[in-house]
């Protein structure tokens, strides 16, 4: 550690827009974030040539998570975690469209924006109007997904704002359901997994039970994140603990940028895995069309 980094304060720093809501730490930043990802190309430029098969998003539009102190962590999606995978899908020719549980704009963790990385902020500046006014995800379900969809995966990105809305809504359950009952694909990574909480909503049993995935780990939030300051408090639930409670075998412990494909589910723990896990998905879709 450097003798800046050590002079960085490990204080979560206030969020102006809401009462007791914060941001983290400017040594909690240095830790987590750049100017760069680890982006080194794609695989498959153009893969795709056709025009039918394209990709669904589901975001979270939610800014705050409340936590046990009752201080908010102000939070959204991810954006490696979002737009580096699609990156390596979009890359590859495959289309996508945006959709927040009610069409509400989606949020993203702009402090965490690698605002020097080409690939990030091509990719970032492509989606914008998508991620202002994406679809309302009810209307997807009633009038894109069915027997015929375009639609050729579901991507699910991370951000600790996905722990909230999304766990509980049928919406994503009706999604999830489609995904798994047609045979397609499902790619989620860090915190997005807590999207298929959902698919217990009213039922004995999860559908995921028995489906190994990777995700962020929940020793550094109960942990170093609370530490350094990059959590302002300690979450109210534990992802990793939740999923594993209804029967999902949670692969990973700490956080190293492991991915893992388990039947037509891939997966990742962290913003450490997001270029790995959008070359993992640019292969598997570019394979599933060609085949």
């Amino acid at each position: 550690m450097s003798q800046n980094e050590e002079q960085l304060s490990k204080q979560p720093q206030p969020d102006q827009a809401e009462d007791q809501a914060f941001f983290p730490s400017p040594f909690s930043l240095s830790q987590y974030t750049g100017p760069k990802t680890d982006f080194d190309g794609v695989n498959y430029k153009d893969a795709y040539q056709g025009d039918k098969w394209k990709i669904l998003v589901i975001a979270t539009e939610e800014r705050y998570v409340f936590l046990e102190n009752e201080k908010m962590f102000s939070t959204g999606n991810h954006p490696v975690e979002m737009l580096l995978p699609l990156h390596h899908m979009m890359e590859a020719g495959f289309d996508v469209e945006i959709a927040t549980i009610t069409g509400y704009p989606v949020k993203l963790e702009l402090w965490a924006m690698p605002e020097q990385d080409e690939a990030v902020m091509q990719t970032y500046e492509q989606l914008k109007p998508k991620l202002k006014q994406p679809k309302a995800l009810k209307e997807v379900i009633t009038n894109e997904l069915g027997a015929d969809s375009d639609y050729l995966a579901v991507f699910i990105p991370g951000g600790h704002g996905a722990l909230v809305g999304l766990p509980e809504s049928t919406e994503v359950q009706q999604a999830l359901d489609w995904a798994l009952e047609q045979d397609k694909y499902m790619i989620s990574i860090c915190h997005g997994p807590a999207a298929f909480l959902s698919a217990s909503l009213n039922r004995d049993s999860n559908p995921f039970d028995g489906y190994a995935m990777c995700v962020f780990p929940d020793a550094l939030d109960e942990g170093d994140n609370v530490d350094m300051g990059y959590l302002p408090g300690k979450l109210r639930w534990l992802l990793a603990d939740a999923l594993t409670k209804q029967g999902v075998n949670v692969l990973n412990d700490d956080m190293s940028g492991q991915t893992h494909q388990d039947r037509k589910l891939l997966t990742g723990d962290s913003p450490l895995a997001s270029n790995a896990l959008g070359k993992m998905a640019a292969e598997v879709l570019v394979k599933a069309v060609n085949e």
